[in-house]
């Protein structure tokens, strides 16, 4: 296995992929990159149900010896809105609102509410299809809360409101090598890493 195809054309994720997964004489492209267009009906009830789903539609469409395919799902939950948005975390309001509005639209929602019944977790699955056919799948947190206001240039999605109680800051304050220590999505991968290198 030389090669890697992750299903997502977000060029911010694929940067977090890289940092992470690369290793000498790895390839790893995403859909968009392989020139590959699949339309997938995520309609999973779980993050693992719905990389899984991603994984598996992608790995049909390549028949290729020395290529997996990988997956992820990921999203917010907060506790005090029943772990909205969820699942629903791309789609939420629309996929085509933007995150800025999303995330004021969260800031209002939770309007009045005290810090300790704003808590929140970042939740990543990673699902790989492998070429023999086999899969696997990984998850990660990382727990915070959701903050007053946005804050923060450097992550993408809800990273500007959720704030980490160890460092007092948004995902999106902290430096990308720091956060792809603490993040969801980096431990996921850092499993995933880890499963790879058992094969």
């Amino acid at each position: 296995m030389d090669r890697i195809i992750f299903a997502t054309g977000n060029q911010d994720k694929m940067r977090e992929i890289r940092e992470i997964l690369s290793e000498p004489g790895m390839e790893i492209l995403s859909m968009k990159e392989a020139g590959i267009e699949l339309d997938i009906v995520e309609d999973g009830t779980s993050f693992e149900e719905n990389a899984m789903i991603k994984a598996f539609a992608l790995a049909k469409s390549i028949q290729e010896e020395h290529t997996a395919v990988m997956a992820d799902d990921s999203g917010l939950e907060i506790d005090y809105l029943n772990k909205e948005p969820g699942v629903y975390s791309a789609r939420y309001m629309g996929e085509d609102t933007s995150y800025e509005i999303k995330n004021q639209q969260l800031i209002k929602r939770l309007e009045g509410v005290p810090k300790e019944q704003r808590t929140a977790r970042f939740v990543c699955a990673i699902a790989a299809v492998f070429p023999d056919g086999t899969s696997c799948v990984t998850r990660g947190t990382i727990e915070g809360y959701i903050g007053w206001e946005p804050a923060g240039e450097n992550g993408f999605g809800y990273d500007p409101i959720f704030y980490v109680e160890e460092y007092q800051c948004s995902t999106a304050q902290l430096p990308p090598e720091q956060k792809n220590q603490l993040s969801h999505r980096g431990k996921a991968l850092r499993a995933m890493r880890e499963k790879l290198a058992g094969r």
